[in-house]
């Protein structure tokens, strides 16, 4: 099974869903004593698991009935009154016997019971525990994907409280939980016990959220669901920061980050965290980090990274409304100042004001530049990535890097009216007019616009979304664009042809191409 999270903004999304087989029907039909050596030793007890035993395996339902309460009144009487309550094979029973009643609370408890006093039943209790856990798992997903998330909450719950030893209950509820609306808190006032009632689903919806992702943590501490656990643990600290519950979304990301030291993801929102908190100094050193385990890193987390950190960069401070607001003040002053006399006053404020935005922000966009330069190294030809590294480097003056960039960003993306503004803007820093008028004069004359808008790469496959546009005031012709999808070395997976019809003036066409191959990590277009 695959469930697959992705918080950001405060949005978590549950991937594909598959079913958990249940134990086959014949092997239910057995009777199986306690595989882990534990006896009676009791003659109540001894008595309530033959009644269970007989309830078993009767094909009579009255007399299954009559056994099954034989059987409780039995193994009940023996650890209230019968002086058994230290008989780990009467709880044993016990729970087993609310198994086949389908009370999982008292299942759960009789359990726990009897794995405290004989340890070496956890194997066979886990093994029980399961088989009950089956049918509500699939209940719950069942439910939830038929949109009845009140009842898929419910059978979730259910589940998880007689079996903690898989993680996916418990993240599905966990997710479901985020998906939850707020309460109407006017029931607050009209009808507490509605508003306390629903509160249990509504009001504490993210608290929920978090305990049930902390819980999927120590549940899927199998190897085979490490991915699990590492999403669940992140997934904690991320209810807490989509909520701005910031103090506690800290905590949450530096707990992870004990278990998980250097993951660039937890790393770059702490920051993100510590930059809200005003504590912009420890933020930065977070964000310097990253740089150092950048080899650890996936390429999607380093380019996380440097989104998070273009976040919190400041704008550019407006010296045009600074200025014109210093002059009017000055206009205004008696005996009236030349207009020399007012730019000498007001034009250095301006300056100033823009050394210390250059101080501060300049440090912060070389750390980015080096956090997307550390995410192509691994992934060259991911476009939006080459788009971004080469506007920050545009921004910062980097008169060596942006036209190298514009045309890696060319060969991957070169019917795009902004990838040959990018080439322009190389050529601009570099003062080569005639080429920004060349590149400005190519971009008008597409005969079509293509516009990638989404992306998605799996380990099974590669879907590519956009748009073919008529830029011009007349009928475009056909032609066809060859999409490509490649590999993280830039070797070409699977080649993709696409007819483009005539387009009508300003008409556009939408374009989906696909790929049910492994190993895609980016993509390229040309014309044929």
């Amino acid at each position: 099974m695959s469930v697959k999270q992705a918080i950001g903004g405060g949005v978590l999304a549950i991937g594909c869903v598959t079913f958990v087989a249940p134990v086959s029907v014949s092997a239910q039909q057995i009777w199986l004593p306690a595989a882990c050596d534990i006896k009676p030793d009791d003659k109540q007890v001894n008595n309530g698991m033959q009644s269970l035993k007989n309830a078993f395996t009767t094909k009579f339902v009255d007399q299954k009935t009559k056994e099954l309460k034989d059987a409780e009144r039995a193994l009940t009487q023996a650890v209230a009154t019968g002086k058994q309550q230290k008989n780990a094979a009467a709880w044993y029973y016990l729970g087993r016997y609310y198994l086949m009643v389908q009370d999982g609370a008292g299942a759960d408890s009789a359990f726990e019971k009897a794995q405290a006093l004989a340890p070496k039943c956890k194997e066979d209790i886990g093994l029980y525990r399961r088989q009950a856990w089956v049918p509500l798992y699939n209940a719950g997903v069942q439910a939830w994907q038929a949109g009845n998330t009140d009842s898929a909450i419910v059978a979730f719950r259910n589940a998880n409280q007689v079996y903690q030893g898989e993680p996916m209950g418990l993240i599905y509820i966990a997710n479901l939980f985020v998906g939850r609306e707020e309460p109407d808190t006017s029931l607050k006032r009209t009808d507490a016990v509605k508003y306390h009632t629903d509160s249990l689903v509504y009001a504490t919806r993210l608290d929920s959220a978090a305990k049930y992702f902390r819980l999927a943590v120590p549940a899927a501490s199998d190897p085979k669901y490490a991915k699990e656990r590492r999403d669940a643990f992140l997934n904690v600290a991320r209810v807490y920061h989509s909520a701005k519950r910031y103090d506690e979304a800290a905590s949450a990301y530096r707990e992870f980050l004990a278990a998980y030291p250097h993951d660039v993801a937890a790393t770059a929102s702490l920051a993100g965290v510590l930059v809200v908190e005003n504590k912009r100094d420890s933020a930065m050193a977070l964000y310097d980090s990253l740089i150092a385990h950048a080899d650890s890193a996936t390429p999607d987390d380093l380019f996380a990274a440097a989104q998070s950190v273009l976040s919190v960069i400041p704008s550019n401070p407006d010296t045009m409304a600074m200025d014109s607001t210093c002059v009017r003040a000055q206009k205004k002053k008696t005996p009236a100042l030349t207009v020399r006399q007012i730019s000498a006053r007001c034009q250095p404020a301006a300056v100033d004001t823009m050394r210390k935005f250059h101080a501060l922000a300049d440090p912060q966009y070389r750390l980015v530049v080096k956090m997307y330069e550390a995410g192509l190294t691994k992934n060259p030809y991911l476009r939006d990535a080459l788009y971004n590294l080469t506007g920050i480097s545009y921004l910062i003056g980097d008169t060596a890097k942006v036209l190298p960039l514009a045309r890696r960003l060319y060969a991957v993306d070169p019917m795009n009216r902004l990838t040959l503004a990018k080439i322009a803007g190389g050529f601009q820093l570099l003062g080569q007019k005639d080429s920004v008028l060349r590149y400005l004069q190519l971009a008008d004359s597409l005969p079509i616009e293509v516009t990638v808008g989404n992306f998605i790469a799996t380990d099974k496959g590669a879907e590519l979304t956009g748009l073919f546009t008529n830029i011009h005031s007349k009928s475009s012709r056909p032609l066809t664009i060859t999409f490509e999808f490649l590999d993280k070395t830039g070797a070409v997976v699977a080649s993709k042809p696409q007819d483009v019809p005539a387009l009508d003036a300003g008409a556009n066409q939408a374009f989906k191409v696909t790929a049910d191959l492994p190993a895609i990590a980016a993509w390229r277009y040309k014309r044929s």
